[in-house]
Order: structure tokens, then C-alpha cells, then sequence
């Protein structure tokens, strides 16, 4: 394979590994094209006045050892967590005898996972729980229609035409209103009666009321390992120090130490292909200029709906299918605040003694916000003053065009200050600073032409030398570790010589994975 050339369209966490696994187990030398001026895609982090954000809030484990081992290639871990949930002092070593946190930037630390719901002003465990204050905090009535719910749901299961249906089969009509359906339509703008069930198949998999009971139960006996719970019910994770795109800055820089070529700012605008097999791009800079770019094999994790809109020959069923992809766009406020209303009523300490979440899923009807994270509680390093200030992300989805993606920065902040006013999370007067951040095509949609995927995916596999990979690259709800197993497949197809693309796109279909809320 020497003196080969591959073309990566993407420098997200697929894209990037893919380009690693090419120069550490191939000859093959990768061209990796990014449209942006930023490394890492929608995990990325974004950086505002000494203050990071994480885009969506990126968890790193996966119950897949090969992605854990390279990700700790790629950054250290170092750190034990902390087993009485208080936050690291910065001032301190991350572990007996360890580096100075101050002096080491390069590091994973071992941080505790606490995600709540934000409900009737009331928060409840993630994913729910049968403690007594789950029932107080319920009341009566609604714990009674709850249980009653459940078991009807656990007799009479629904034929699972939707996502809506593959909900209430798991949770129970009552919980399903209360804690699924509403969130699940500010998420993806449309009713879950009218979202596949293929969702669910992905990212709710495994976990039900009974398996968060169970895994209750068997806690004692098995610990938190990975592989011996269901991954919404992990309860630590690793994380870099400076948020999740410091790894994959990091990765891109081995990429190109090992001599592979990043081009940022460089947007694929046409795919060359005819009989089977794609011969070149094109691509232009900053400056508009287009330049053809010719590669042996290529790797696309570029949005579907893109990739097929810049071929020719396209077959009419086919094109009409990928141009009406559905996608979920993405908008995050970043506040800085000298305080937050809501009290840590938890046993958890933390520092400045806020709640010790890590985002909390806003499940309230009165307001269009889905998601708050709280960046103090992801990494210490996350905010500048840490003693001082408490720095949030407030989480909206809409559509590209749309009345919130269109409205201008300052009045979209003060729309969502006045959000979190409403629900007594803040008071305006303690906002500090604030900064707005849109994303496109952030979540691929279960919806609408996605029911004939199939079509495009037998027209893409016809090219012998083009694998789609990551998120976007394969429409599909991946998350981080899943992203880069589409590349690591990839990979090993180009090295066996595999014409078969079925095992990229397997990946993320096994019945154990991920979270229980439809977000992101």
C-alpha cells in the first residue's frame, strides 16, 4: 500500500482516528479536509474570555476496550475519583505522588457522572429511581398512575412503530408523558409518535425501569464497571483536563507528527465518481479557490444529505431520499455567573457548594431550553475563577432557518437568561458574561426520508473505494466511541482488501449501549 493516498473528509473524532490507524498500521498516507477552523467537530471545545464549553457534553468510556486503550494512548489518565464526589482542587496532584495538575495540561481525569432532571421545579434522579423522594417529589396521584402504568406496559406490550411506543413498552404510559414525550419534541422538533423506533434501538437499547432496578440491586456485587452495568448507569467517567476537543487537538497534532496532512478551513464541494469507484474531490479554501484532489481510497464523515448532493449520476430515488435527510441543529449560551438559586440539597460537595450535576436535563413545559450543563463540574480547568464563578451552557435544538437560529446574538441571550429566570435557576443580576454558539447538522434525524436510508446506502456502497463513517457520515446517532469504531472498520476494510462495507455500518447496532433521554 505504499505511496497510497487517502482522503478523509472530516477532522472529527472519526476522520482524525481514521487517519491515525492509517499511518500506524498502513503505508497509506491521509489527507484529512475539514470545512471549519476547528479540530473535533461537535466535540470540540469552545473557548470564551479564559472559559470553555463543551458542545453537548462528551463522556469518555465506552465498553469497548480498543477505544479506551487508544484514548489513553493518545492522553494520559491520571487522577482516582473522588470516591466523596468533591471536585479536584486544582492546587493539588491529581493522585498521590502524581504530576502538578497546574504544570501538566495533557491529562484524563477520572470524573463522577451526576445528570438529574429538572421537573415540576423538582429534581429527580437520571435515569429515574425508586427512592422515597422520587415518590415525594412525584406526589401521590402520579406515583400511583406511574406504578399502575408500568405494569400495564409490562402485560400489554405495543407493537413498536415509533419511538413513543418503544417508551412507553419500557417505561410505562405515565413515565413516558412525564419524563420522555416532551423532552423527546423539544429535541427533535416532532411528536415521538412520529420518530422511528430505530432511536430507541440505538441509544435506549438495553435499559428499562426493571434494569435500573436491577442494576440497583446488583451494585453491591458487581461495582461500577463498565462491562457489568448498563452504560446510562455509569457513574464515572474520564475526561480531559481543558474538555473534550483538547484530546482530539491532541490527536490531530500526532496525526501530523507521523505525516499526515490536516486542511482546515477546506470545504469538499464535489465527489468524482463513475463506475464504481471514486477518483477525486474537490475542495475550496477560504479564498474560494477549488482544488481537485486525486486519493486511492476515501473516507467520508461529512453529512450524508452533502456527500450525495455533490456527486453526479445520481439515481433520482436517491437523491430525492439524502436532499431530504432530516437533521436537529444545535444552539448553546454559554452564561458565566457569580451564582446559581438552585441549592445543592445532595450529599455531594463541590466547590462553592453548587449542585454537583454535570448537565441536567430541563424537563419543564414553560420553556423551549432542553439541557443546562454546568462546566465547574465536568473539570476544575473548565472555568477561569473557579472559587469565584459558576460558568453554564444552556442547550437549545432548532432547525437551521428557524426563529431561534435566526435571531440575532444579544436578543437569544436575553431570551435565554430570561428562561432560566422563569425556572428560579438564576437571577439576571448575577449573569457576568455570555456568548452564543450555533452548530449545524449536529444530530442526524429518525424521521421523514430517513425510512428509506437503505436507498442511499446501496448507492454509497457501490463505490468500492468510499466508506462512510462517524455521525454524520452514516446518519446515524453515534457517539464519540462509536464514531471512531466506523473509522477503525474502515481501516481494517482497506487493509483486508474487504469489499463488503456491512461491518462499518454494524457498528452501534448491538442491544446494550447508551443514554435513556433523546438527547444528545
Amino acid at each position: 500500500m505504499a505511496d497510497k493516498t487517502a482522503i478523509i473528509i472530516g477532522a472529527g473524532p472519526a476522520g482524525l482516528t481514521a487517519a491515525y490507524k492509517l499511518l500506524t498500521d498502513t503505508d497509506i498516507k491521509p489527507i484529512v479536509l475539514e470545512e471549519t477552523g476547528f479540530i473535533g467537530g461537535i466535540s470540540r471545545t469552545a473557548e470564551y474570555h479564559g472559559n470553555r464549553m463543551d458542545l453537548g457534553g462528551h463522556r469518555f468510556f465506552s465498553k469497548n476496550e480498543e477505544i479506551m486503550n487508544l484514548w489513553r494512548e493518545i492522553m494520559p489518565l491520571q487522577g482516582t475519583p473522588a470516591r466523596d464526589d468533591t471536585l479536584l482542587d486544582r492546587k493539588k496532584p491529581l493522585a498521590p505522588g502524581g504530576p502538578d495538575p497546574e504544570k501538566t495540561d495533557r491529562v484524563m481525569l477520572v470524573r463522577n457522572r451526576v445528570s438529574r432532571i429538572f421537573y415540576l421545579r423538582k429534581f429527580f434522579d437520571y435515569p429515574i429511581s425508586l427512592k422515597a423522594q422520587t415518590f415525594i417529589n412525584m406526589g401521590f396521584s402520579r406515583t400511583m398512575m406511574a406504578g399502575f402504568g408500568y405494569m400495564r406496559s409490562a402485560i400489554f406490550k405495543r407493537k413498536e412503530e415509533s419511538l413513543g411506543d418503544f417508551y412507553i413498552n419500557r417505561f410505562g404510559k405515565p413515565l413516558y408523558e412525564m419524563f420522555f414525550e416532551d423532552y423527546t419534541e423539544k429535541v427533535w422538533g416532532v411528536h415521538p409518535g412520529k420518530i422511528s423506533p430505530d432511536w430507541g434501538a440505538q441509544r435506549v437499547k438495553g435499559l428499562s425501569l426493571s434494569k435500573a432496578v436491577l442494576s440497583i440491586l446488583k451494585k453491591p456485587f458487581v461495582g461500577n464497571s463498565s462491562k457489568n452495568v448498563e452504560t446510562s448507569l455509569i457513574e464515572e467517567f474520564n475526561y480531559p483536563k481543558k474538555g473534550p476537543g483538547q484530546l482530539w487537538e491532541q490527536l490531530a497534532e500526532l496525526v501530523r507528527e507521523k505525516g499526515g496532512e490536516i486542511r482546515m478551513n477546506t470545504r469538499v464541494t464535489e465527489i468524482h465518481g463513475e463506475n464504481g469507484h471514486v477518483a477525486a474531490v474537490t475542495a475550496a479554501g477560504d479564498d474560494g479557490e477549488a482544488t481537485r484532489l486525486t486519493g486511492d481510497y476515501f473516507l467520508s464523515s461529512m453529512p450524508v444529505k452533502d456527500l450525495v448532493c455533490g456527486m453526479c449520476d445520481v439515481p433520482a430515488n436517491v437523491r430525492e431520499v439524502a436532499e431530504a435527510l432530516p437533521y436537529r441543529d444545535f444552539i448553546t449560551v454559554g452564561l458565566l455567573l457569580k451564582r446559581l438559586e438552585i441549592k445543592n440539597e445532595t450529599k455531594m460537595k463541590t466547590v462553592g457548594n453548587i449542585v454537583p450535576d454535570c448537565w441536567i436535563y430541563v424537563q419543564e413545559r414553560d420553556v423551549k431550553l432542553g439541557r443546562l450543563q454546568i462546566f465547574n463540574n465536568w473539570s476544575p480547568y473548565m472555568v477561569e475563577d473557579l472559587e469565584n464563578t459558576i460558568f453554564v451552557g444552556l442547550e437549545y435544538f432548532c432547525n437551521e432557518g428557524d426563529d431561534m437560529w435566526t435571531m440575532p446574538d444579544e436578543k437569544f441571550i436575553e431570551f435565554a437568561i430570561g428562561e432560566l429566570e422563569k425556572i428560579d435557576v438564576i437571577r439576571r443580576e448575577n449573569v457576568l458574561d455570555s456568548v452564543r454558539i450555533n452548530v449545524k447538522k449536529a444530530y442526524p434525524a429518525y424521521f421523514g426520508s430517513y425510512a428509506r436510508f437503505g436507498e442511499v446506502r446501496d448507492f454509497l456502497d457501490t463505490f468500492d473505494n468510499l466508506y462512510c463513517i462517524g455521525r454524520n457520515g452514516q446518519h446515524k446517532y453515534n457517539n464519540m466511541d462509536h464514531s471512531m469504531l466506523t473509522a477503525i472498520e474502515a481501516v481494517a476494510a482497506i487493509c483486508g482488501n474487504k469489499k463488503s462495507k456491512n461491518d462499518i455500518w454494524n457498528v452501534n447496532t448491538e442491544t446494550e449501549y447508551h443514554e435513556t433521554k433523546s438527547g444528545a
